[in-house]
């Protein structure tokens, strides 16, 4: 994806010395003092520009490598923007509010964490975010599980797994959507990929939830009830408003461009509104700029509601932004290539290499906290060695998330753990042994790598 100017070969030593500076710096930042990763990480480009100045390597070389490193994230950039306008768009077209409605409904009491699993999945594909599907949805779902005396451990494992499913496999999520630019995989093609280890273990996690599911014959649904009036007085919640759905899943099918699909699928749903809501225009250029803000006065609903617009991708923009250019100084200081050559005679297998990249994702969201520095700086790191073998990309960009994205959640002090136990009033240990289907998904992954099966070899493209 990078092509880095050599500059400078430090020993081996050296390059893990500003590696464990640099994760130790981003830790301390984000666990200790809470830090947005943005100021850990300019910090750090900055550490190695002056490492690079000290070993005499022109500041100008320093200055390229930065710049490519940003310059493999800009085809990101212009899909976030036009994701950021799709979920407005889908807002005011009530695509989101209608799929949620759609998921309570299929709430019953009977095998509650499967049915817990499943619709938390479906509103996490509709919005494209794990976290704010955990502080709606989740929330009502574990208000429910009290009244039926289920387990909460259980109940925030399903809420978990259900959520991170639908963020792993939603065009509308940035982490699926930074995962398969770092790669250069188209967005659609990279989903398609990911099936092959998602769907079994949705599979398989959505048995062991149905098994789990204690036997009730009434609950109190009180709380969903009222959330789907609510949705239903926001006049958002139409049949005519899954259309849009129906046309991104036959352009994913015609495998049709994300920036083509997304731009077309704003502008239909945008159409769809005029059929209960007819905007401004200030009133529409506001909603795609600054997002779509619910008013309803009910604070689940307004909560689920207000999202989208281009402003809301500036913080994920920004931080692709730095921490690309950060990846391109460890590339062009040769920090990076140094440590896999030392790995190099381990690194010389399918099985091996993926289960690498596995455990240096799973690591990266141990020691640092955030899932999405896990997803890019193992994607830098491990791209010329899946390269060697003749992988295709799309391989590491759905490593990439089966280790990266859905295991953030499990680690305690990272940013997804400490919300989520917030949120749910659920210990991160209480539900990590019930979150299966974040489990399953990396270790599926390794597997596959193992065996061979699902994985894309391009025989053609094997290097020395």
């Amino acid at each position: 994806m990078l092509n880095h100017k050599k500059a400078h070969s430090p020993s081996v030593i050296e390059a893990i010395i500003l590696i464990m500076i640099i994760v130790g710096l981003m830790s301390i930042s984000l666990m200790k003092y809470s830090a947005a990763p943005h100021i850990p990480i300019l910090l750090s480009i900055l550490m190695l520009i002056s490492y690079g100045l000290m070993k005499k390597v022109p500041f100008k070389i320093l200055e390229e490598g930065m710049v490519n490193g940003a310059k493999s994230g800009l085809s990101a950039v212009f899909l976030f923007f036009l994701i950021g306008i799709l979920i407005a768009a889908w807002m005011l077209g009530g695509t989101i509010p209608t799929l949620v409605f759609v998921g309570f409904k299929i709430v019953t009491v009977h095998f509650f964490y499967a049915i817990v699993f499943v619709v938390t999945a479906i509103v996490g594909m509709a919005i494209g975010s794990s976290l704010t599907t955990s502080a709606t949805l989740g929330v009502a779902f574990i208000g429910i599980a009290s009244a039926l005396d289920a387990s909460l451990a259980l109940t925030a494992g399903a809420i978990v797994s259900g959520a991170f499913f639908g963020d792993k496999m939603s065009p509308l999520s940035d982490t699926t959507n930074i995962a398969s630019t770092m790669m250069s995989v188209d967005l659609f093609e990279h989903i398609r990929n990911m099936a092959w280890t998602t769907v079994p273990a949705f599979i398989i996690s959505f048995i062991i939830y149905a098994v789990c599911s204690p036997s009730v014959s009434a609950a109190n649904l009180n709380k969903l009830t009222s959330i789907q009036e609510a949705l239903i007085q926001t006049n958002l919640v139409h049949w005519y408003s899954l259309i849009p759905v129906v046309v991104l899943a036959i352009f994913a099918y015609k495998k049709i461009s994300a920036f083509l699909t997304l731009a077309l699928n704003s502008l239909l749903a945008i159409i769809l509104s005029l059929f209960h809501h007819i905007p401004s225009g200030q009133e529409l250029f506001q909603i795609l700029f600054n997002g779509y803000v619910s008013k309803t006065g009910n604070e689940a609903i307004d909560s689920l509601l207000t999202r989208g617009g281009m402003n809301s991708m500036m913080f994920t923009v920004s931080l692709v932004i730095l921490a690309l250019s950060m990846g391109g100084l460890l590339f062009t200081l040769e920090i990076i290539p140094v440590l896999l050559k030392a790995l190099a005679k381990v690194l010389n297998k399918i099985g091996s290499v993926i289960t690498a990249a596995a455990f240096t994702a799973i690591g990266v969201n141990i020691l640092i906290g955030e899932q999405y520095l896990s997803i890019i700086l193992t994607g830098e790191a491990f791209q010329k060695p899946f390269e060697k073998l003749g992988l295709a990309n799309k391989n590491l960009s759905r490593v990439l998330e089966d280790a990266g994205t859905v295991v953030n959640p499990l680690i305690p002090w990272s940013v997804c753990g400490v919300f989520l136990t917030n949120v749910l009033g659920v210990s991160t240990m209480d539900y990590l042994p019930f979150s299966f289907f974040c489990l399953l998904s990396p270790l599926l992954t390794i597997i596959f790598g193992w065996t061979g099966k699902t994985i894309t070899v391009n025989k053609s493209k094997l290097t020395a």
